[in-house]
């Protein structure tokens, strides 16, 4: 037996062999895929959107491995440990926005749309439709900049993995797996990517159920548990006096309305995440890489299914876990009885590996490392796509050479000059940063992008300048509220602090815990309709070959 010291705090004992066969079986299989990506892979087209033809179950599968990441099956899994099934609402908004909205009302008008100007990339897909190439490049530019921040922030969580199971040094873990998610992504693009993305997220979806099942035959059944868990929503307030205080009113209910943490649970949970999943590059440019609407009519149950089985078994499992620790009898060991998040000293992303530790038995601990390398390689794979194509194709994609179009080896060598960037981040960026990364992202790309994407497929009114106002809005309303208002980031930042000797500028609940999402997106979506009714609108031509 080899000591795993703590991924996320905590020891754990595994089979070295074990882990290590399975990792490399888990290895060849990608490498298959990816070389299978690299064989298909003839065209542009191919290597952007899968030459136009993936299976609807490849396409779901692959959307939903993209959207859930490490963050959402331990970082949010912990805070459901810490605050409750209120957190459950996110899966409910993931599923309403993220999967029936964005494949039914989004993914349609996409795919149809984008056939039509031929747009082969997001950035593509806005600049051709406002028939703008400054837009389009400064989209590409965005996202060029913010995903390699956001893809290192995986990366670390998966470096890590690494470096505490199989004990590589954690700079040689960073380069080992940027490396592993490099070889399928820079050869065998998009196809390369969905194919591994698809494996990936059937292992998190079996993964995750059986983590589920175990939990709850670990805790005596479903409703044993639950009711033992709705008992103790006494305990907060004799045990937890601060969360309290907050708006903790039990596990099995929602916080006390306009607190602070039912303002955190619903601005930067509920909405910031829930909504800005219709905004994301990575997932938007799956929806053009079905042959017909029928493909992403038959992958809404695929899709729903996986979100509510991976982030819902995680979220369940996190509030389930109070149980276990409080009533040592179900350990069947000697011990204090503790809340989840005592147990975890205080710090919610050990919950879930605290847990599975403790309470399950070792074949559901090898099925999670799986599961947790699926989760961080499936959204990187996505990301470094993303990038590369933003910068090889969106960017330089006017180059020639020798009169020969050279887009293929563009989006490579951007896939490869991201990749260097994120390995480079994570090696500065400080510790804990994944899960809040993860809902900044989020919501930035849904201030600067999502108004001018539902615009793109459904007003025709809009204008160039009218989405130019509206992008540049959403990013700087964002960028202000994170600085100057929102109490984590601001206070962490100290600039407010420097300039005004505070640190936010409206220290009146709610603010201080209002989202910069919630009212970024309302001012963007403003600026969209007064500037595009005050400018003048884009060809009729243009407009009626659009909305034929």
């Amino acid at each position: 037996m080899m000591p795993v010291c703590d991924i996320f705090g905590v020891a754990y004992n595994l089979n070295a062999a074990v882990l290590g066969t399975l990792i490399t079986v888990y290895a060849v299989v990608i490498g298959y895929l990816g070389l299978r990506g690299f064989r298909k892979t003839r065209s542009n087209q191919d290597y952007l959107l899968a030459g136009r033809s993936v299976n609807p179950f490849v396409m779901a599968m692959s959307y939903g491995a993209a959207f859930i990441s490490t963050s959402a099956l331990v970082g949010f899994g912990g805070i459901a440990g810490q605050f409750g099934m209120g957190l459950m609402w996110l899966v409910f908004m993931n599923i309403a926005f993220g999967i029936v909205v964005a494949f039914i009302w989004f993914g349609h008008r996409t795919r149809s749309i984008g056939v039509e100007l031929d747009a082969k990339t997001f950035p593509e897909f806005i600049g051709r439709r406002f028939q703008s190439e400054k837009i389009k490049l400064f989209i590409a530019a965005v996202i060029f900049i913010f995903i390699p921040l956001y893809s290192s922030v995986v990366l670390i969580s998966g470096a890590r993995f690494l470096q505490e199971v199989m004990g590589v040094p954690y700079f040689w873990a960073l380069g080992v797996f940027g490396a592993i998610v490099a070889v399928y992504v820079i050869f065998g693009g998009l196809k390369g990517v969905m194919y591994v993305d698809a494996l990936m997220g059937t292992i998190m979806l079996l993964g995750m159920l059986l983590l589920l099942v175990s939990c709850y035959v670990r805790l005596g059944g479903v409703v044993p548990a639950h009711e033992k868990l709705t008992e103790m929503s006494a305990l907060v307030a004799q045990r937890l006096p601060q969360e309290y205080a907050l708006g903790h009113r039990g596990w099995t209910v929602m916080p006390e309305f306009n607190s602070v943490w039912w303002w955190t649970l619903v601005s930067s949970l509920m909405l910031g995440v829930g909504i800005g999943a219709l905004a994301q590059p990575q997932l938007a440019v799956r929806f053009m890489t079905v042959k017909s609407g029928r493909e992403l009519n038959r992958a809404v149950l695929v899709g729903s299914i996986f979100i509510l089985c991976t982030a819902g078994a995680a979220y369940m499992t996190g509030a389930m876990s109070n149980v276990f620790f409080f009533h040592p009898e179900i350990g069947g060991v000697a011990r204090e009885p503790q809340l989840a998040i005592e147990a975890a000293g205080g710090n919610p992303d050990i919950i879930i590996p605290m847990f599975i530790k403790d309470a399950l038995p070792a074949v559901v601990l090898y099925a999670f490392s799986l599961t947790m390398l699926s989760a961080a390689m499936s959204t990187l794979s996505s990301l470094f796509h993303v990038a590369g194509t933003s910068l090889g194709h969106d960017i330089c994609g006017n180059l020639r050479w020798s009169g020969k179009d050279k887009g293929i080896l563009l989006s490579r060598t951007g896939v490869c000059i991201g990749i260097v960037l994120s390995v480079f981040f994570a090696m500065i960026l400080p510790p804990g940063v994944v899960a809040r990364g993860t809902a900044i992202f989020f919501g930035i790309c849904a201030a600067a992008f999502l108004p001018a994407y539902v615009a793109a497929l459904y007003w025709k009114r809009a204008t160039r300048t009218g989405v130019w106002a509206a992008i540049v809005t959403g990013s700087l309303v964002t960028v202000f509220g994170l600085v100057f208002l929102h109490q984590k980031e601001s206070a962490l930042l100290g600039i407010c602090k420097l300039l005004f000797g505070k640190d936010v500028l409206i220290s009146t609940h709610p603010w201080p815990v209002v989202d910069p999402f919630v009212y970024a997106l309302p001012l963007s979506i403003i600026a969209l309709v007064v500037v595009s009714l005050l400018t003048k609108p884009l060809e009729k031509e243009h407009i009626d070959r659009i909305f034929k």
